[in-house]
């Protein structure tokens, strides 16, 4: 039954009594059927091999993913060596445009849905991806950025589902089991997270933009929109929102990039500002000024623990993107034998 457990690498595991380091939960690799482990992946500054005691402690949403063959390709490493060449690939979505954006208004947390044309957007988007592997999809808490990420995938040409992974409660984790390997085989799993929300807006969300600059004025409302560190009224700042938003994003998203797994991230615009700070190691100034339209994905290869940014995927007709990386373009070739 144990067995049967890990070889899903589904669960959180608790490492007891590894070396001298003290015990901890974390998500943890397997790389063969004999249960061997990278633990050097997950820790800074450790690359040796322990021998651990392990047990599944609890079901997680983080690791509750299933391998897709076609993808696999990059996933077969045998020791810590090899995981050094492995290519994974980060996709990032700004939702879709939602009803306060069409209406002008200071969004922040609450909870507004896309309008048509954000629907088409996040469409569009998808039609984007369509050929690029995904493996595990990260959204926000909020409704448009899981819209966006559901109705993208609708696009992808492997026709894997997104299902949204419900851990509230007992009862929920339960009551979301899936009980056919074959469906778990051909489902993407979809974890949402508040700290991948937009940034708190505190007492200007729902106000008009133009008219919250005639009240307050321009340089004002600009430096709370536009600055790094001044947050509105009872709001976050970019720094704040930073803050959460890479550390979940270092926690959570990365181990699973680097353990040769395809992300997709769909939130939103000061949450992704944050994390691109991050992958491109960009300073105060330079984040302020990125700016991200709705809708349009864009694309990074995590490799040798480096960010490699491609810009914005190109049309599924076209190559572009995929004359540079091998592992893209050969997951591309063998969709296309498999649907042809």
């Amino acid at each position: 039954m144990a067995a049967a457990v890990f070889h899903q690498c589904i669960g959180a595991i608790q490492v007891h009594s590894c070396g001298t380091e003290k015990s901890g939960n974390s998500s943890l690799r397997f790389i063969s059927r004999g249960f061997v482990i990278d633990y050097g992946l997950l820790r800074k500054g450790t690359s040796s091999s322990h021998r651990c005691k392990l047990h599944v402690i609890h079901a997680s949403t983080s690791d509750a993913s299933v391998m897709d063959p076609i993808s696999s390709t990059s996933h077969n490493s045998t020791d810590s060596s090899q995981n050094t060449s492995i290519e994974t690939a980060l996709i990032l979505i700004r939702h879709g445009e939602s009803l306060w954006n069409e209406k002008n208004l200071f969004t922040g947390c609450v909870d507004v849905p896309l309008t048509k044309r954000g629907v088409e957007e996040a469409v569009e988007a998808g039609k984007r991806i369509s050929n690029i592997p995904v493996d595990m999809i990260f959204t926000s808490a909020l409704i448009r950025a899981q819209m966006t990420a559901m109705l993208a995938m609708t696009q992808h040409r492997r026709k894997k589902v997104p299902i949204v992974m419900h851990n509230e409660s007992k009862e929920a984790k339960a009551w979301n089991q899936i009980y056919s390997e074959e469906t778990k085989k051909q489902s993407i799993p979809v974890i949402t997270a508040w700290q991948l929300n937009e940034r708190m807006y505190g007492e200007l969300q729902g106000l008009n933009k133009q008219e919250t600059a005639e009240r307050y004025g321009k340089e004002q409302v600009h430096g709370w929109r536009r600055s790094f560190d001044i947050p509105p009224p009872n709001g976050e700042s970019l720094e704040m929102c930073s803050q959460r938003a890479v550390a979940y994003f270092r926690e959570h998203i990365e181990p699973h990039l680097q353990s040769g797994k395809h992300v997709m991230v769909a939130a939103h615009g000061n949450s992704l500002r944050s994390i691109i700070m991050y992958l491109e190691k960009l300073t105060s100034q330079e984040v302020i000024s990125l700016e991200l339209s709705t809708g349009i994905p864009l694309l990074y290869i995590y490799k040798e623990g480096k960010f490699m940014r491609r810009g914005s995927p190109v049309g599924p007709t076209e190559a572009g993107v995929y004359a540079y990386n091998r592992t893209l373009a050969l997951y591309r070739q063998e969709l296309d034998e498999m649907l042809h």
